[in-house]
């Protein structure tokens, strides 16, 4: 990965004032980030071996380490997740001595198992994702296709063989989060359970239908579908709720990059007038809003919206805004049928239809924008 790109998220902004874990996938940048943003900071690495040894033998050897620091200088633990019981040495040390720490990990998992202390409202929880559109076209390193084929993850993004890379980072998932932590006792399945459930992607789930697909019980595939929650490559979009039409109550599951969504349904290519390559552009969408709103630190909720007679609206910003998302170069009235019967059930935000349609216009209580123009007004 030759060239840095200059990441969003500004470190020292989001521990200011009080402690912070940050969240997010394997690979998708934190201890660059830390490194570059933090060039000589107080970094404990539990990745290396010699400290999570130290600390795993002796927790409350993290008090000696902050004996030189002071409290206006940061701690940062990275892959905090590795060494759990650590957290109760930062919870006293917050309430003893007032220094501020930055925790990283990437996944749940671990401390969930372990009923970590999550330091009772001492930490604010933020979140890091793959590249972003921001990101990559403030240096002139954005390319649609490739992203939607490829996503956003550094290595894989920034690579010249980004298919191995992407291959080296589903075997390194298999085995240091499935295998390694016994998650799985049924590795084939649980592969079977992947490519199954990246062809969901978008989709509201049915428990019974993937577990008969992949030969599996109901129960065993929620369990797999909470691993990939704990482990960070999934989310999902709520469904919003109107007082006319009956919507439906499922969730709508998303793997958390395009890239690995393709890879693990084998997928090599997206045909510009592919349904595949619709179903990409709007997770991109979906993906791009769901950082902005988490690295702005907006409140805004994102949900979706679909009723039991399909009508449908793709994404819902809080009460700011309704989406409707079309790969096509030409949009017109006939896209915007789902905004209006959503205006109908009493949503007063605005009514968006995003595409690649580059005239950019309103029609009555539409307003129809180019994806880029979309991404701009969202980030401003």
């Amino acid at each position: 990965m030759a060239l840095d790109i200059p990441r969003y998220l500004q470190l020292a902004e989001i521990i200011e004032e009080k402690s912070a874990f940050l969240f997010g996938p394997r690979s998708t940048g934190k201890s660059h980030l830390i490194n570059k943003q933090f060039p000589n900071g107080h970094i404990i690495n539990l990745l290396k071996a010699t400290d999570r040894r130290r600390f795993v033998e002796n927790p409350t050897l993290l008090h000696d380490f902050i004996k030189r620091i002071d409290k206006k200088e940061p701690i940062i633990i990275d892959e905090i997740q590795m060494v759990p019981e650590l957290l109760n040495e930062v919870h006293s040390i917050i309430e003893e001595t007032g220094h501020r720490f930055l925790l990283t990990g990437s996944s749940a998992r671990k401390l969930k198992r372990t009923n970590a202390n999550m330091l009772g409202g001492r930490a604010k929880r933020c979140e890091f994702f793959p590249l972003t559109w921001k990101e990559l076209s403030t240096v002139n390193q954005f390319n649609l296709e490739k992203y939607l084929l490829y996503g956003g993850i550094p290595r894989i993004y920034l690579s010249q063989n980004p298919t191995d890379e992407l291959s080296d980072y589903v075997d390194t998932y298999l085995d240091q989060e499935i295998k390694a932590e016994a998650v799985s006792r049924n590795i084939i399945g649980f592969e079977r359970f992947l490519q199954k459930i990246s062809l969901a992607s978008g989709e509201t789930l049915v428990y019974a239908n993937i577990a008969s697909d992949v030969q599996l019980t109901p129960p065993t595939v929620r369990q797999y579908i909470e691993v990939l929650e704990d482990t960070l490559l999934s989310f999902s979009l709520i469904p919003w709720q109107g007082p006319i039409r009956k919507a439906i109550q499922s969730s709508r599951f998303f793997l958390f990059d395009i890239g690995l969504r393709w890879f693990l349904s084998q997928v090599a290519s997206l045909p510009e007038a592919s349904n595949l390559f619709g179903q990409a552009f709007e997770q991109f969408i979906v993906q791009e809003v769901r950082a902005c709103i988490s690295y702005r630190r907006l409140k805004n909720h994102l949900y979706f919206w679909r009723t039991t007679h399909n009508d449908e609206v793709d994404l819902i910003i809080g009460d700011d805004s309704a989406i409707e998302v079309k790969a096509a170069k030409k949009v017109s009235s006939r896209d915007a049928s789902g905004l209006l019967k959503l205006k109908d059930e009493g949503f007063q935000g605005r009514l968006i239809v995003v595409s690649r349609d580059e005239i950019c216009r309103s029609k009555g209580d539409i307003e129809f924008l180019f994806w880029e123009e979309f991404l701009n007004q969202i980030w401003k």
